[in-house]
């Protein structure tokens, strides 16, 4: 029987192998299995939606029964939540632009300029709100903008029936959103639980990331063991050995770091969407935000500064490898299955750290060490405050709110866009009578509020043009051998599910989604089947050609006549973050500061300035910006322990004295760092040489120098970064526009 059970395992294992190479890659790759799985999956209930929802219209006797189609492919999302949020915000923003069409065209009626100009405006507003707006809330602007022309179009020559066009396009919206909704909602599994499991993920890979870092500091911490390291080039060597400027960290850090932000930053739009479809999750919302920022804030938080500590006091090497082991008994308690359900072991594991921490610190310690093991017990004090967020049923403690960051210059130059490429293409219109002159500004007006939601409309502009370009052929291969021999509505919907099978296959493919969306979307629009179906192709050719002229106008504005500036749009938020600074430390003593919210805020600017500096083809440090942005966050952390000590620590009246005027130094932060970092340094000797025979009062004295001593070394590492007339503040042909952050440019150094 054996002998039998090990010929049919056998035979299975050659049976399988053979398989294996017989298929291709992606199939015997269980990772690509899967991704494809998911894919045919979501575009299988979107076809389903899309037969459901044009049978319906056509049903419902609606003019332009594609618009559900057109719904359906806006709306679709594989998450449940997301869909959900999507529906809600179109049928809002279809309202609304339905409300202003008509009202513009009862006042304007007899006046196309105006009436241009008055769209022109409202256009603008609607793409600037949606570089405003987060997650799936900025499709109601999008659809505010474009739904005015889209209602207006076909009562341009018969203003009287405004209003049933409106009606009919909100009937063809909620419509296609009602079937998207229900046929999802059926067939998609729906496990709001998987967002916790992901978080907690995440909170194991943040605790794995700071226990690598602590573990390759304890190895490495001696001044010695860094000079063997830089004359060994098998091993990851440091760009200098100075105090006061930055090192580099080592590349497995800096790629987890990486791979690590992008994890949170997928998990902030589903925690979003879990809670649109649970009411567990949106009762826990405001905690698991809190969770994701505390964890993004720790994973910030190392950044080569805290290996120039290392470099000044050898003795920190105990005290990185405490922590390391620590954090790896974390990790081990944390592999208990139902560790989030108890997180009692957890939390227990890191209060011992902490107490222990704190018994040091009590040990008088040098300064150095003081500032190691200040910083090590703040990380500390992170996690466990992450850890209850994650697994509290109760309302987060505090009441903090992180206000979203409003970018306003790229806010108002999508708007100008928005505003001038309707004015352009309905006074086109006009001035040369183009007959399908309501085609060319429903395209332009639709392109250009969507492309407001994306990271940089400019850079997105081509592909959104080049996947319309590729529906007007695909439109004419469908029109001339494909619909003139349907004789039912099952045929159509093949037909249309063969030819929007590109578009749907490839939208959540990086690379490819703004181009493949775009296809989708103006697809249905060029194909033109009303109801009933009337084939012209004189007009259908006109609209082709109409679609393709607007693809080039929509690069021409977008691309060459207001084109993006992503340089000038990273020093600005350089200089955001230098600002947030000064208000931190100049502001009244007695006006409460929450940290979790003043970062949070901090994380979107350096977030934005990440994606902006990527954007950049060359001539920038991109790491060194990065590593000196989740430095500046350190620092505000130093300025808030500061502000504290100021309040409540027992000093003499010179050593307060000092200490405020460390603070105001931190006006000339922008003009002066070095000046700055020079006040610091002289505070610091001030309270050094005042005396106290108070224990806790020593120890608290000894902070206070340990912090002033801290911002002023990363002051002085990157000088550049704080400096107005820094590197990246400088246009690319300047003298000096490609130094490091590390480096201080003068101030009339042009070229």
């Amino acid at each position: 029987m054996s002998a039998r059970s090990e010929q049919s395992s056998h035979t299975l294992f050659s049976f399988s192998a053979v398989l294996s190479r017989c298929l291709p890659g992606f199939f015997s790759d269980e990772a690509q299995w899967n991704t494809f799985k998911a894919t045919a999956g979501y575009s299988a209930r979107v076809f389903l939606c899309i037969g459901i929802a044009v049978f319906l219209a056509f049903m419902f006797q609606l003019h332009s029964p594609l618009s559900a189609a057109t719904t359906v492919l806006i709306v679709a999302n594989p998450t449940v939540g997301a869909m959900v949020s999507k529906s809600v915000w179109r049928v809002i923003g279809t309202v609304i632009g339905a409300v202003i069409s008509i009202g513009i065209m009862a006042v304007f009626v007899q006046s196309p300029v105006l009436y241009f100009a008055a769209l022109s405006v409202f256009v603008g507003i609607a793409c600037m709100v949606a570089t405003f707006l987060r997650f799936f809330r900025a499709y109601a602007a999008v659809l505010t903008g474009y739904t005015i022309v889209i209602i207006a179009a076909p009562a341009f020559a018969d203003p009287d029936n405004i209003f049933l066009s409106a009606m009919g396009r909100l009937s063809a919206v909620v419509t296609g959103v009602v079937v998207t909704a229900c046929v999802f909602m059926v067939t998609s599994p729906r496990k709001p639980s998987a967002v916790l499991e992901k978080l907690g993920n995440a909170f194991r890979d943040t605790i794995l990331h700071a226990k690598n870092f602590h573990a390759q500091e304890g190895l490495s911490s001696a001044p010695e063991e860094h000079a063997a390291e830089e004359n060994n080039p098998s091993e990851i060597t440091d760009t200098t050995t100075t105090g006061t400027a930055f090192r580099s960290l080592p590349q497995p850090l800096y790629d987890s770091r990486s791979r690590l932000l992008a994890g949170m930053a997928g998990l902030t739009p589903a925690i979003e969407f879990a809670a649109a479809d649970d009411p567990d999750m949106q009762a826990r919302i405001s905690n698991l935000r809190l969770t994701l920022n505390r964890l993004t804030g720790l994973i910030v938080s190392y950044h080569p500064y805290w290996l120039n500590l290392s470099l000044v006091d050898a003795q920190s090497r105990p005290v990185h490898q405490y922590v390391a082991e620590a954090l790896e008994q974390i990790l081990h308690l944390t592999e208990q299955p139902g560790w989030l359900e108890n997180p009692t072991p957890v939390s227990a594991c890191l209060h011992d750290c902490l107490k222990n921490l704190e018994q040091l610190s009590r040990n008088n310690p040098a300064p150095s060490l003081l500032a190691t093991l200040d910083n090590t017990r703040d990380i500390l004090v992170q996690i466990d405050l992450a850890l209850y967020d994650l697994t509290s049923l109760r309302r987060d403690r505090e009441s903090s709110y992180t206000r979203q960051y409003l970018e306003w210059p790229v806010a108002l130059r999508n708007g100008v866009r928005g505003m001038f490429i309707a004015l352009l293409a309905g006074m086109l219109w006009y001035v040369f009578h183009w007959s399908a002159g309501p085609m060319l500004i429903l395209y332009v007006v639709a392109a250009s509020s969507l492309l407001s939601t994306a990271p940089s409309a400019g850079k997105a502009s081509p592909m959104m043009a080049t996947g319309t370009m590729l529906a007007v052929p695909m439109g004419f291969l469908c029109h001339s051998l494909f619909l003139p021999r349907i004789d039912g509505y099952p045929l159509l919907w093949l037909t249309l599910c063969l030819f929007l099978l590109p578009g749907v296959w490839l939208q959540f493919h990086p690379r490819y989604s703004i181009g493949a969306f775009g296809y989708a979307v103006f697809f249905t629009m060029l194909l033109s089947i009303n109801n009933p179906i009337i084939y012209n192709d004189l007009a259908l050719t006109n609209n082709w050609l109409t679609m393709v002229a607007a693809c080039v106008l929509l690069v021409l504005v977008f691309r060459v006549i207001l084109p993006p500036d992503h340089r000038l749009d990273a020093a600005r938020l350089v200089s955001s973050l230098t600002r947030s600074l000064q208000q931190l430390a100049l502001s009244h003593s007695r006006k409460p500061v929450q940290w979790i919210a003043w970062e949070g805020l901090q994380l979107q600017k350096i977030t934005r300035l990440m994606m902006r500096l990527s954007f950049i083809p060359s001539g920038i440090d991109r790491q060194g910006y990065t590593d000196a942005a989740f430095a500046t966050l350190s620092l505000g952390r130093l300025i808030l322990r500061l502000r504290w000590n100021a309040e409540h620590v027992q000093l003499n009246a010179q050593a307060r004295t000092a200490l405020e005027s460390a603070l105001k130094a931190f006006s000339m932060l922008r003009h002066a760092p070095l000046s700055t970092a020079e006040a610091l340094e002289q505070a610091a000797a001030v309270i050094h040489a005042t005396t106290t025979d108070q224990e806790g009062a020593n120890l608290m004295r000894g902070r206070t120098i340990s912090c002033l001593m801290q911002a002023a070394g990363i002051i002085r590492a990157i000088p550049g970064f704080y400096d107005k007339y820094g590197p990246i503040h400088r246009s690319v042909d300047e003298v000096g526009a490609t130094a490091p952050v590390s480096t201080l440019v003068s101030a009339g150094s042009a070229g």
